[in-house]
């Protein structure tokens, strides 16, 4: 590779990388983007459930085709003692494959250059240095995954934070076998069986139909706390279910799950994506929000933004959001399979609740579910008050995080007052 001069370097071509290439290049700025694989190879390789919103906010058409695996499908929430079932919810199954892929065409259609099989060394002023060659440029965009390129020196992520999550698209061999399970489980043809709590608190076996050929696994677990990972479930549940044919494709790998990285940029790097724990923590889905990221960035630097505008700008509108459920999913980690199966029966955590978690969305309580809640803080009051105190702190965190710091001196003892709140 020759020492090109860009505006922006960007590291990693997977979706927000992909994203960023396309949405800064549209705005006519000059990008290169660099990726340690093949191009065919970047990003996830399964199937990830993404909100329609997501995409609407983006600026990104909706999925069409063999890119759109279905949905949005019922869900039915399961859990020892009782189940919630969430009918109309806004999460799509799009083949991330080809989602990737689309959004790569769309950089290099408005111009974008990529570079496979290229790596970041570090940086000086105004240079990335990669395995291919210096690149000078104005911003480097580090969306390289988790653990990201180390050059904006963020903390190392705890082993009790990481999701090990696996998903595959299968043959379904025996249709009518098929069909029996879903039945056996009280669920109808197209919808989806969401076990939660099989493996720890934060833990999950999502099985459901695309068509009558194939069929999606889903799971995810945190290993850290003793508990089987996602893939060693996956290939469980595979084994156990005979209708269960060949596989198509999928993978596996671990996720973010903490709040977003209190610093997201300096003056010359800007973390993207999973890199920046812009993942949403309740479920470990960062699809949507890196799409969302992407946007916003391209959209402060090319009207005169600085990376720290963006900065200020992302924590401000969509970090308490994460960082609510965050909260969350601490709180989750701490209760069993039979205190979430509990919480459906009583109606604490009902169908709006877990459809604003599926659509990442805040709750809004209907009026007519607060008798059933009442009843529910009388029938169940640990429960109750561990989940009272969950909402409390995200509440308070969502206030702190709407006066996050202009002034990047301040955002160190900023973060302490939002850890001490997220307990």
């Amino acid at each position: 590779m020759q020492h090109p001069s860009v505006d922006v370097a960007i590291i990693g071509a997977g979706t927000s990388g992909a994203a960023a290439a396309a949405f800064l290049a549209e705005r006519g700025l000059t990008v290169l983007c660099l990726e340690r694989r093949a191009l065919d190879e970047a990003g996830a390789r399964w199937v990830n459930g993404v909100p329609r919103a997501s995409f609407h906010a983006a600026g990104v058409d909706l999925p069409q085709g063999d890119e759109h695996l279905g949905g949005p499908h019922p869900a039915h929430m399961i859990a020892p003692g009782g189940r919630a079932a969430v009918h109309d919810h806004d999460v799509i199954d799009v083949d991330m494959r080809r989602l990737v892929a689309r959004l790569q065409a769309r950089a290099a259609a408005a111009g974008a250059r990529f570079v496979e099989g290229a790596t970041a060394l570090g940086r000086d002023r105004g240079v990335l240095r990669t395995s291919a060659g210096p690149v000078r440029c104005r911003w480097i965009v580090d969306a390289s995954g988790l653990g990201g390129a180390g050059l904006l020196g963020t903390p190392a992520l705890a082993r009790e934070d990481l999701c090990a999550a696996a998903q595959e698209v299968r043959e379904i061999a025996d249709l009518p076998a098929a069909r029996a399970f879903f039945a056996a489980h009280g669920v109808g043809p197209g919808e989806a069986i969401v076990q939660v709590g099989v493996a720890g608190g934060f833990s999950v076996l999502n099985v459901k139909l695309f068509d009558d050929h194939r069929a999606g696994v889903l799971t995810g677990s945190i290993p850290a706390l003793g508990h089987p990972s996602g893939k060693a479930m996956l290939d469980e549940f595979v084994a156990a279910q005979p209708w269960l044919g060949r596989r198509l494709f999928g993978g596996a790998g671990p996720i973010p799950l903490r709040r977003p990285f209190d610093r997201l940029a300096d003056d010359q790097v800007v973390l993207l994506g999973d890199a920046g724990c812009q993942v949403f923590p309740a479920h470990g889905s960062g699809v949507g929000a890196g799409m969302i990221a992407a946007r916003l960035l391209a959209d402060t630097l090319a009207t005169g933004g600085s990376l720290r505008d963006y900065e200020v700008a992302w924590q401000r509108r969509h970090g308490g959001l994460h960082a609510t459920f965050d909260v969350v999913r601490r709180w989750n980690v701490t209760v069993d399979a039979a205190a979430l199966g509990r919480a459906f029966a009583t109606g604490l955590v009902d169908a709006d609740v877990l459809r604003a978690g599926l659509d990442q969305a805040l709750p809004r309580v209907a009026p007519r579910t607060l008798p059933t809640k009442a009843r529910a803080l009388l029938a169940s009051p640990a429960l109750a008050g561990g989940i009272a105190r969950t909402l409390a702190r995200g509440a308070a965190i969502r206030a702190l995080y709407a006066t996050y710091p202009r002034d990047p001196d301040r955002v160190a003892a900023w973060g302490r007052r939002v850890d001490w709140l997220a307990g």
